[in-house]
């Protein structure tokens, strides 16, 4: 049996232990000794970037936000299904993870974050998002923690509120979509986002591609 070796550690907000792993040729991110995402199972995140880009015309000079960067393959997702007018702001709590991204996992998701079209950020995307200028993206891309149930920090909770959501609406431009991450339905979140103004599809997520049933949920909300 091959061993798992440890790459990094970081410490969460809330003071737990993010561990990258490396095992049989695979990353993997765990929390506290809960695994949170592994390159072998990363369906779901190709598709959110799939799904964000879908209402972007080609050839525009479009921004699309990503939050939450993990392991990069939804902006990987997001800059394999975009031209070279976009650019791509993404948002990421853990400092650590940022320079994982640029280094030991770069051959993992292409180094997608050495791509020209990307500006990267250590931060808090509530706060980015609720700064922004009204209409600043063309679509939002939100993979933050474990979605609506918040798991890495209690805060991110507030980022699927009432006063969240308005916020994600507001930032967008006139016919922009997010797209937001759910390990789960969650019928309570839905209604917000219709509350909001949005247009929303529940749309299922497979772990990986053959995997023969979906596990997750990709909220496609459209304003």
């Amino acid at each position: 049996m091959k061993p798992r070796i440890l790459l990094a550690e970081a410490r969460t907000p809330d003071g737990g232990c993010l561990i990258l792993y490396e095992h049989d040729g695979r990353a993997s991110l765990s929390l506290d000794g809960r695994e949170l995402m592994h390159s072998g199972a990363c369906a779901s995140e190709i598709l959110l970037g799939k799904l964000g880009l879908e209402r972007v015309q080609p050839g525009s000079a479009a921004r699309v936000l990503v939050g939450g960067l993990g392991l990069g393959y939804t902006l990987r997702s997001v800059l394999d299904s975009s031209g070279p007018e976009v650019r791509v702001d993404v948002l990421e709590l853990i400092p650590e993870v940022l320079d994982w991204n640029r280094g030991l996992l770069g051959r993992w998701n292409g180094d997608a974050l050495g791509d020209e079209r990307v500006t990267a950020l250590a931060g808090d995307v509530r706060q980015h998002i609720g700064s922004a200028t009204r209409g600043t993206y063309a679509a939002i891309l939100l993979d933050i923690d474990n979605g609506p149930v918040a798991m890495v920090a209690k805060e991110n909770a507030s980022l699927y509120s009432r006063k969240g959501i308005r916020a994600v609406h507001d930032a967008l431009a006139p016919g922009g979509r997010a797209v937001l991450w759910s390990a789960g339905p969650d019928n309570a979140f839905k209604k917000r986002l219709l509350d909001a103004g949005f247009t929303v599809r529940a749309l299922p997520a497979k772990v990986h591609e053959r995997a023969k049933r979906a596990a997750y949920l990709l909220y496609v909300a459209d304003k």
